[in-house]
């Protein structure tokens, strides 16, 4: 039988945080660092390996950790998650995202439906929309081919799917699998559709309104400003667009879209991009086949995440040295590093996943936890970030446990030699040197120049980065993710925290307000 317990209540917790600390310093220095780089590692899906041994973890906390995982039920909570029981506590609903892409356990029957053969045969529906839009089959009013896709979405409907499309989009052009470029409008800020709009051949985009609802306010104004640009370019603009929401919601079934392609409420927008979200613009830019191998590495990180040992699970794994770095080592952040350009919007996206996910002060059953939940997540590529906020990282007052993400191989294959090695090897000589020198520090008598060292850090390697990686890593920090909210007794799959903005931002629209409301409204000229 299942438990939801609080972190505080559980003895196995207390015995992990009982444990002696790891000098992280002492323990990367010489052939002790050397033989933790070598054992200090766990197999992820797709080729991926997680590496752990610039973690201030050793044998022993990491055995209490397993015991803690086991005492918390986290294996259990993942099977009553992917069975399809009510997880989703706030809402009173399902989490399904992964049965978009692979059957886990048993049939999942929600609204007297098969759910899994809902969310395949969605996919085969935009397989065979994409595959006619790429054979000038579904053409723009002068019968000529579509050329760009444009998703308009905010939140899960954009950061996912865009950080998706830029980590494939050079690879997509180097192996000949790119169909379409792909462009998107998330901020009701109207620079941002006249931006993107100026760059874009409307007479030749298919645009892609994703809300589940179909009453998103930033969506349906930029469809809005949409529509306006394609009249006054003398388009009709159900020609050029088609949707991606619920069954049930306005834009179903309207006549205003070419086509629509559908989600449901058991699938959190943080959580889409394997959905109807992510496959529609992924499809489209790269072919059916490629979003397939997406799915296929989120599916393989999904089963992956069942394994019960935690040495070989490395999303629980992952997930509870997080957990020990929080709520036993102090640390309110963490910082996520990606040294492969492709995926500059990758940090963005966990941002959202995480920190929407377990940014939350009360437990599953609205009671208040007395420990700290969801840390800070931020990021940027390698090497830029060396010249930006490391700085802080490295001597600062505040220690930020750290996540690299490497490959040995470029995507683009084009590199060049100077000064005898290639970008991509000053590329991986820099994340390779950073993990030791956070790690390790630097003693010198000038203080300004003095680093010291013990900033723990992890890195997920791999060969090169392919819709495959790519599948796995997202599902990798999903299910990371999942396990914390488990750990920390948290319903992670609202977001009531986002809420309360929205009502208040429609009543200034309304001009219903008082108060502060009022003369904040008035100050902006509202």
């Amino acid at each position: 039988m299942i438990e939801w317990k609080n972190l505080n209540e559980l003895a196995s917790f207390d015995a992990a945080a009982a444990c002696p600390k790891v000098d992280l310093k002492a323990a990367m220095t010489g052939e002790e660092g050397a033989e933790r780089v070598r054992k200090m590692q766990a197999p992820m899906a797709a080729g991926l390996t997680y590496v752990y041994a610039a973690k201030a973890v050793d044998d022993g906390i990491v055995d209490a950790l397993a015991s803690f995982a086991k005492e918390a039920q986290l294996l259990e909570k993942y099977a009553a998650l992917y069975n399809g029981e009510v997880i989703n506590t706030g809402e009173k609903r399902r989490v399904l995202h992964q049965l978009t892409r692979g059957q886990l356990g048993e049939c999942v029957i929600a609204d007297g439906v098969d759910k899994r053969a809902f969310y395949t045969g969605e996919q085969e529906k935009i397989r065979a929309f994409a595959k006619k839009v790429h054979d000038g089959e579904i053409v723009n009013e002068a019968g000529e081919k579509f050329t760009t896709a444009v998703q308009i979405g905010i939140g899960g409907s954009d950061l996912g799917p865009r950080a998706m499309y830029l980590a494939l989009e050079n690879w997509a052009k180097e192996t000949g699998n790119f169909r379409m470029e792909a462009k998107f409008i998330s901020n009701v800020d109207p620079d941002d559709a006249a931006a993107v709009l100026a760059g874009t051949d409307v007479a030749h985009a298919i645009f892609i309104l994703v809300s589940k609802s179909g009453t998103t306010l930033e969506t349906l104004t930029n469809e809005s400003f949409v529509k306006d640009a394609l009249v006054k370019a003398g388009l009709d603009p159900a020609k050029h667009m088609i949707a991606v929401t619920s069954e049930t919601s306005p834009l179903a079934k309207s006549a205003d879209y070419l086509a629509a392609f559908f989600m449901d409420d058991y699938i959190g927008g943080r959580y889409s991009s394997t959905s109807a979200v992510g496959g529609a613009v992924l499809s489209l830019a790269f072919g059916p086949d490629v979003f397939d191998q997406f799915l296929a590495g989120a599916a393989e990180a999904d089963s992956a995440a069942k394994e019960p040992d935690i040495r070989k699970n490395a999303a629980m794994l992952d997930a509870m040295i997080g957990v020990y770095e929080r709520n036993v080592l102090g640390y309110p952040a963490t910082a996520v590093l990606p040294y492969s350009q492709a995926l500059s919007r990758f940090p963005a996206h966990l941002q959202q996943l995480d920190m929407e996910s377990n940014g939350k002060s009360v437990n599953r059953f609205g009671e208040p936890v007395s420990y700290p939940t969801g840390p800070v997540i931020f990021g940027e590529p390698g090497t830029n970030g060396q010249h930006s906020f490391y700085q802080l990282l490295h001597q600062g007052t505040d220690i930020t446990p750290l996540q690299f993400v490497g490959f040995r191989k470029s995507q683009c294959g084009v590199d060049v030699d100077i000064q005898g090695s290639t970008s991509q090897q000053k590329l991986l000589a820099n994340v390779a040197a950073q993990i030791v020198a956070f790690a390790c520090g630097k003693e010198d008598e000038n203080r300004n120049k003095y680093f010291e060292g013990g900033r723990p850090s992890s890195i997920i390697v791999g060969d090169r980065l392919t819709p495959e990686t790519l599948g796995a890593l997202l599902a990798h920090f999903e299910n990371k993710v999942m396990f914390q909210g488990f750990a920390w007794n948290l319903n992670s799959f609202d977001q009531e925290g986002v809420q309360l903005g929205k009502v208040l931002a429609k009543r200034v629209l309304a001009h219903d307000t008082d108060g502060a409301l009022y003369e904040m409204s008035s100050l902006l000229g509202i």
